[in-house]
């Protein structure tokens, strides 16, 4: 081998050589912008999926609550049973949309971009958190569609009531999202994602108060409530709306009674912070898990 043919081996090699930029957090902010804005514009471009996310939810309100109003309209005067069932529509449709926001991952893992995402030069936790926010996001916005039917089930316009409700459907929309985030790190087919989430989330949805109240159950009821943690999520938005609300007491004890640990009852503020704190934990269970994974 002459001198040239060296040289010409050596400008091969520098022209093939990759520099990868070294991650830093101002990589992982823009990841993190990135996912969600991708999900936000998946969302936005699937007007099947939207649609179809609102249909169960109003379904209940209207046809379920007005049937189960007609049952017990002696029993609970001065109020729609809709309206006591309102609350529970709302977390119904923001739960339903983060669920499917987290299954996306797995549709991603079967077409290659989860592959391509996890080779990219930012950390795996930046991804989860874009994905938690996006998913949160979503089911925020899809959850405003139901805000504006309040004036339908005897809920106030409020603006302050409002905004109450968005920052806890968020709360619980994150917390969702990252528990699907959790469960789809790890699987492999759409099927097996939203089987599981299905047998997970639905047991929950019923036994967190949503369409039932929690006053009087029988004891052993009563505490699958109370370890429900969507519970506490469905819980502040009631107590949010009937704050709001013109009732008699004796009807406000029954239908809003609050959640109770023996005879301690569990302020708001404590229940958004158990919430908050699940997400928490959930996120970093999810992150770990990303790390983990393939």
């Amino acid at each position: 081998m002459d001198e040239s043919d060296g040289e010409a081996m050596t400008m091969a090699t520098e022209a093939v050589s990759v520099r990868v930029p070294v991650r830093s957090a101002g990589h992982d902010l823009r990841a993190i912008k990135i996912v969600l804005h991708r999900e936000m514009l998946r969302f936005l471009n699937d007007r099947i999926r939207m649609l179809s996310m609102l249909v169960q939810p109003v379904l209940w309100l209207f046809v379920m609550g007005t049937g189960l109003g007609s049952l017990v309209r002696g029993s609970i005067p001065g109020i729609d049973y809709r309206t006591f069932m309102y609350p529970g529509m709302i977390s119904m449709t923001v739960i339903m949309t983060a669920m499917f926001s987290a299954g996306s991952i797995v549709w991603d893992r079967e077409f290659g971009f989860l592959r391509e995402m996890l080779v990219a030069p930012v950390s795996r936790g930046a991804i989860v958190v874009g994905k938690c926010l996006g998913g949160a996001i979503v089911a925020t916005g899809q959850g405003v569609v139901i805000l504006a039917l309040a004036g339908l089930v005897g809920v106030p316009y409020s603006p302050p009531l409002f905004v109450t409700l968005l920052a806890e459907m968020f709360l619980a929309a994150f917390t969702i999202t990252a528990f699907g985030v959790m469960l789809a790190a790890r699987m492999k087919n759409m099927q097996t994602f939203f089987g599981l989430m299905q047998m997970a989330i639905m047991p929950m949805m019923f036994l967190s108060g949503a369409m039932f109240p929690l006053a009087n159950l029988p004891s052993w009821l009563h505490v699958l409530t109370v370890v429900n943690p969507m519970t506490y999520a469905v819980d502040p938005l009631r107590q949010a709306v009937f704050s709001y609300l013109d009732v008699p007491a004796q009807v406000n004890a029954v239908l809003n009674p609050g959640v109770r640990w023996f005879d301690f009852h569990v302020p708001v503020a404590l229940e958004i912070g158990v919430v908050a704190a699940l997400g928490l934990a959930l996120l970093g269970v999810g992150i770990a898990e990303f790390r983990r994974a393939e």
